[in-house]
This record gives C-alpha cells, sequence and structure tokens, in this order.
C-alpha cells in the first residue's frame, strides 16, 4: 500500500502532505506528524502502515520540502518553524482527513520528536483532533494549553532519557 503526495487547504491558501488510505471504505483519520529530520519514507511508511490497519493517514510536510540532512540542519529547521502557522497546517491537515474519507467528528494525531509535541499541541487548535498519541515530543517553542484538549492522550517517554523523560532538558 503506497500513499500520495497531495495538497490541501490551509494558511489561507495550500500546502502538501502525505496521503494514505486503505483500499475501501470510510474509515477513522490520522495526522502522523514528522519528526525533525522532515517528511521522510520513515513518516511515509508509518502512515502507510496506519493504512494497511483501516485508518486514513496523512502527514503534513511541516518544512515545504526541505529534508534535514544532519542533526545540526534539522535543529535549525525546527527552530524556524512559525508556530501560528503550524497551528493552521495541523488544522487544514484534520479537515483534509474528513474531506478524504475520515469518518467520526474528529480524527487522531501522532507524532514522534519534534512531530509527538506537535501532535500535542494539534489536540489543542483544532477542534477536529480528538485524541492524541505523542512520542517522546519535545519542541521548546510548542506550549500547548492542556485545558484545550478534546480528548484522551497518550503520552510515551523514557523516564531515563535526558532528552524526554518526565522534566526534558529541552533539547531535541
Amino acid at each position: 500500500m503506497a500513499g500520495q503526495m497531495i495538497e490541501f487547504t490551509a494558511n489561507g491558501g495550500t500546502t502538501k502532505g502525505y496521503l494514505s488510505k486503505p483500499s475501501s471504505g470510510s474509515v477513522p483519520g490520522v495526522v502522523v506528524v514528522q519528526e525533525y529530520w522532515g517528511l521522510h519514507d520513515r513518516i511515509k511508511d508509518i502512515a502507510d502502515r496506519l493504512a494497511a490497519e483501516g485508518f486514513v493517514a496523512l502527514a503534513p510536510d511541516m518544512y515545504h520540502g526541505d529534508m534535514a540532512r544532519g542533526p545540526d540542519e534539522a535543529m535549525k529547521l525546527l527552530m524556524a518553524l512559525n508556530i501560528d502557522q503550524v497551528a493552521t497546517e495541523l488544522r487544514g491537515a484534520a479537515q483534509a482527513l474528513k474531506e478524504n474519507g475520515a469518518t467520526g467528528e474528529s480524527v487522531g494525531a501522532v507524532g514522534f520528536c519534534m512531530g509527538g509535541q506537535l501532535a500535542l499541541y494539534a489536540g489543542t487548535v483544532s477542534a477536529d483532533v480528538g485524541a492524541v498519541v505523542d512520542f517522546y515530543g519535545i519542541h521548546p517553542n510548542v506550549k500547548p494549553d492542556y485545558s484545550k484538549l478534546q480528548g484522551p492522550v497518550l503520552i510515551i517517554c523514557g523516564d531515563q532519557d535526558p532528552m524526554s523523560g518526565p522534566e526534558p532538558s529541552g533539547q531535541v
């Protein structure tokens, strides 16, 4: 199962993301938020695997075509994110899932590292995100308002990992 790049509405214009759908039927949707490396093949594979399990999955390209080739470049891309723009793109991705066959009143969001924090953020800025799974999410400039979460949240982090434990160092 392989998805495809699509354009969807966000920020008063369009942006791109990787959409993967199951072979048939209307099913739940999941926003898959990239790591700080960019929208690379591993994230696309996660979207494809979710589609194989019966979800419509959309991974928005938060870096708009840029891809990090090393940790320093990845950190620069992470720090250059416009968080207000990210919020509108996450809202747009949730809406795009509904336009592409996702059922239900809300969709889920899942992310890893930077994407974990942004998935959690999506749950606070989009009325269409009703559940979040955050895998060791960190981003020093993203401060979700947890009172705005509208559904269940699962946070997975290592309690012995200085980068993402209960009191992360703020590093990525």
